[in-house]
């Protein structure tokens, strides 16, 4: 395999005709409300992939007008503006075409023969652009921003079109696997999120033996602990025996506190530390990461506690209501846990009961979640012995995506260790064996 490089600027491949660069629409709000193109603004851009949730729609009629900032697959995309300057990310043959917008800029290669795009991808993700990105986004007094005159004086280093194809190659196998694994993550998770909604808010199983029917898909001793009947409730029927109760009286709100950040001392030990911005998608479920850690120093020095594995936490501050469930013993200085219900069960009903809030309140933004707002929830409750039930229907889907994110967090892992060398020319493709790209 040829090994030549080349250093070229990016206005030099945009004068061979071989990269285009471009920014986005600037969209007005009369455009936006329909059902045409979606328009992608810089905030659905993430760390690990494109998220299309709340994505605004442009009007039918306007889908020419739009269709110059349209996306097309290999695209890199890079954000420009704002804290989250030099985020990047790549479309793909699965992902919906969308119109960028001001926020964002897109590299497109013009020949995949000369310039490989995914090569762009992971070039985006580099030492090389990293330490150019970092002195243009600060080179104003305002927010940081990247401009289109900026990425065009942007250097890079490109192997021959070979090298470029074999190394996008080598790190798409990989992100390829972990974007599987996203995917298999939202479905397993639908799938729980389904059964919770069939047996605890339709009562599914309960009107099938009301009509005389046995319960689709339950095994008897699972459908013998649903009843044939309903009962008033001041939410109207519910199930016979079923139980309608405010949050605050089953659901235990577990406080703590934080170990003094002033003493080292309590920081960078072995115990993950949970905060907000570790939450995790809500078709990921699981945290099994933290940001930070802290010391067993640090634990017994304050009122925080280990929580175990199973544990609901919802932040109560901040951006309230996000939940996740503890995929390995960890801290943190609030969590929720409920007394003889499953661990699943409290998860999904604290995920309904935080919805029906945000409904009540019309979807603006509450501030902070305390007793007193559990005090203003009243949820269904079944039996004890329903709950563990349903954790133990709904145990192997969640222990799949489990699964999942920490294989992928190996294989990203895996990634970011072979992407600097690759890059560099440290590591050639052909020493990488195909074992350790399957894996």
């Amino acid at each position: 395999m040829a090994t030549e490089q080349r250093e070229l600027t990016f206005q030099q491949l945009i004068d061979e005709r071989l990269l285009e660069i471009g920014d986005g629409y600037r969209a007005q709000n009369s455009e936006l409300g329909g059902t045409g193109p979606i328009f992608l603004r810089a905030g659905h851009v993430t760390d690990s992939h494109i998220d299309f949730t709340g994505v605004e729609h442009f009007h039918e009629h306007l889908a020419d007008k739009v269709r110059p900032k349209m996306s097309k697959v290999g695209d890199t995309i890079i954000t420009t503006k704002g804290n989250s300057t030099g985020r990047t990310s790549f479309v793909t043959d699965r992902l919906p075409p969308f119109v960028y917008s001001p926020h964002l800029s897109y590299w497109r290669s013009r020949d995949e023969e000369e310039l490989c795009g995914g090569f762009l991808r992971y070039w985006s993700q580099g030492r090389e652009f990293g330490e150019q990105l970092s002195g243009m986004k600060t080179s104003t007094d305002m927010a940081p921003y990247l401009s289109l005159t900026d990425q065009r004086r942007l250097k890079i280093t490109l192997p021959s079109p070979a090298e470029q194809k074999a190394i996008a190659a080598v790190l798409g196998a990989l992100d390829d696997k972990i974007e599987l694994n996203r995917r298999m993550n939202a479905t397993l998770e639908a799938m729980a999120r389904a059964l919770f909604q069939s047996w605890f808010v339709d009562f599914d199983p309960v009107r099938s033996k009301l009509d005389g029917r046995y319960p689709a898909g339950l095994d008897p001793a699972t459908a013998a602990l649903f009843p044939a009947t309903f009962q008033d409730s001041a939410l109207g029927p519910i199930p016979h025996g079923w139980e309608a109760s405010s949050l605050a009286d089953k659901i235990e709100l577990l406080s703590g506190g934080t170990p003094k950040t002033s003493q080292p001392a309590y920081w960078d030990g072995d115990i993950p530390w949970y905060s907000v911005k570790d939450a995790p998608s809500e078709t990921d479920v699981w945290v099994i990461h933290t940001e930070k850690r802290v010391t067993k120093e640090g634990i017994a020095n304050s009122a925080a506690q280990i929580l175990p594995e199973g544990t609901t936490i919802i932040s109560a501050r901040g951006t309230v209501g996000k939940l996740a469930l503890v995929g390995t013993p960890m801290a943190m200085n609030q969590s929720c846990g409920t007394e003889g219900y499953g661990d699943f069960f409290t998860y999904f009903a604290l995920r309904q009961a935080t919805a029906d809030l945000q409904q009540r309140t019309h979807g603006t933004v509450f501030d902070t979640i305390t007793r007193q707002t559990f005090e203003t929830l009243d949820c269904i409750f079944p039996p004890a012995n329903l709950t563990v039930a349903f954790d133990r229907t709904a145990a192997p889907l969640l222990a799949q995506i489990r699964a999942n994110l920490h294989q992928s967090r190996i294989l990203a892992t895996l990634r970011d260790t072979l992407l600097p060398k690759l890059l560099s020319g440290e590591l050639k493709v052909g020493k990488i064996s195909e074992r350790t790209v399957a894996a």
